[in-house]
């Protein structure tokens, strides 16, 4: 390989997340098979001592890293570990400890500056566990969250996505009662103009079509049920139009992904956590990925959590979290396209119509 591919090849930060959980796992899995080497350049965010703690438990022997303190030092041929700390520490494989909650946020915090000092090019993080990751200089509820406040206090949007289906969230990690009150129409119009934004941006579709769901039973059947789609929704959706934004809807949620609909579109707009993510892990479980969208840095993550209850069993599936890396690679690239044809957009005209 020539150093121009290799310079070409992004550099994929991986965070550890909680290292009693599975996400050491799918990540030695995920860099087990070498040909992923020839899209990136992963450096894991953690601890040597603990990952050859993991490989040992696991058996993969034959999952081998070069060590390094800078990203600047890593091989473009091997899988490279940054240390984040040197001191041993104890895994407690499938229990929840507040001593792995600290040590996932020291990588994240680690891997965040380095995304934000341009020395990676995107972020995938293994699983954390929310409730002992709480502590100084981490209090929130997701990385989501985390991500957003570093980089600002951005809005991003929480957008799940597969090979068959990208969903949006209006709202987030919040309870289900506090919902009705979160939804604006200039939220709905914010968070969809986001995920438009993302698709031409991070995905390239020149003209996204976006549904849009109802929040009540039926889409609140013509104010029957509820009148935030005739009040709220809709009139949202009307000025994403105005605004050039091919929004459609509202949508009964219930019937929606079971329907022919969903095929006509680049992207649904959920209004609450469950109503996006129970359909879309349904129908894309093991493949689907979490991506923040929004963001200047481009992070991504598997679509499942730290799964204690089978940690250290080598039965946990890497499919996810090896499609994380690829989707990141591929939004990297894309990046780097859409901002060549915004600086040049005379010379990309040019050359689609000589095609």
């Amino acid at each position: 390989m020539s150093e121009t591919e290799n310079e070409i090849k992004p550099k994929i930060g991986i965070t550890i997340g909680d290292f009693n959980g599975i996400g050491i796992e799918v990540i030695i899995k995920t860099f087990s098979d070498n040909r992923i080497l020839s899209t990136c350049t992963p450096i894991i965010y953690g601890s040597s001592k603990v990952i050859s703690y993991h490989r040992k438990m696991l058996n993969h022997q034959e999952f081998n890293f070069n060590t390094i303190k800078n990203p600047s030092e890593a091989s473009h041929k091997k899988i490279n570990v940054l240390n984040c700390w040197e001191e041993d520490v104890k895994v407690d494989i499938g229990k929840p400890s507040n001593i792995a909650g600290s040590y996932a946020f020291n990588a994240l915090q680690a891997a965040a500056k380095d995304a934000l000092d341009n020395k990676i090019d995107a972020i995938v993080t293994a699983p954390i566990d929310k409730s002992t990751i709480q502590g100084d200089g981490f209090n929130f509820k997701g990385h989501t969250e985390y991500f957003a406040s570093v980089c600002g206090n951005a809005e991003p949007v929480m957008l799940m996505i597969s090979d068959r289906l990208r969903v949006g969230l209006v709202t987030g990690h919040i309870s289900l009662r506090e919902v009705p009150a979160a939804i604006s129409k200039e939220k709905i119009i914010a968070k969809t103009k986001l995920v438009y934004d993302s698709l031409r941006k991070d995905f390239g579709i020149r003209k996204p079509r976006i549904a849009v769901l109802g929040l009540n039973p039926h889409a609140g059947d013509s104010g029957l049920l509820g009148k935030e789609e005739t009040e709220i929704i809709a009139p949202a959706v009307e000025e994403l139009n105005s605004k050039d934004v091919f929004a459609f809807g509202p949508y009964p949620a219930d019937g929606f992904f079971g329907s022919s609909k969903i095929k006509s579109f680049d992207a649904v707009i959920a209004m609450y956590h469950d109503q996006g993510l129970v359909p879309f892990k349904s129908l894309a479980f093991t493949s689907g990925i979490n991506y923040t969208a929004g963001l200047p840095i481009v992070r991504t993550s598997p679509d499942h959590g730290t799964a204690y209850d089978i940690a250290g069993k080598n039965i946990a599936s890497e499919e996810s979290f090896r499609e994380a890396v690829y989707a990141a690679c591929d939004i990297v690239k894309q990046r780097k396209i859409t901002e060549e044809i915004t600086a040049n957009p005379l010379k990309f005209s040019k050359m689609s119509s000589d095609r």
